[in-house]
């Protein structure tokens, strides 16, 4: 940049438009449906996604079950930090929404 020149930088997306996912903000909760995801890689694919919700905001996760197990590892793994509220209760699908605080 030479000086004198101001660089404009615009932020496109929740990531701060600095890695070029094209990202926006997203105003509504992001929805996980964990459903199709292999069973041996779930939990792990709801941690990774976890670790991705910011302190004051939720998401919804969806699954094929009622997830007891995977709410005990996830307050294991983080003993208090997430609050969980059911939104639906099967029997097609468990709908959860996980608020970090």
């Amino acid at each position: 940049m030479r000086e004198g020149q101001i660089e404009e930088i615009e932020e496109t997306g929740g990531c701060g438009g600095v890695c070029g996912c094209g990202g926006a903000e997203e105003t509504a909760e992001p929805e996980l449906d964990v459903r199709e995801v292999p069973h041996a890689l779930r939990h792990a694919t709801v941690f990774g996604a976890l670790d991705a919700v910011p302190v004051g905001t939720a998401m919804v996760l969806v699954a094929p079950h009622d997830p007891l197990p995977l709410l005990a590892q996830i307050e294991q793994r983080s003993p208090g930090a997430f609050a969980v509220e059911y939104l639906e209760r099967g029997p097609e699908s468990w709908r959860l929404r996980l608020s970090h605080h």
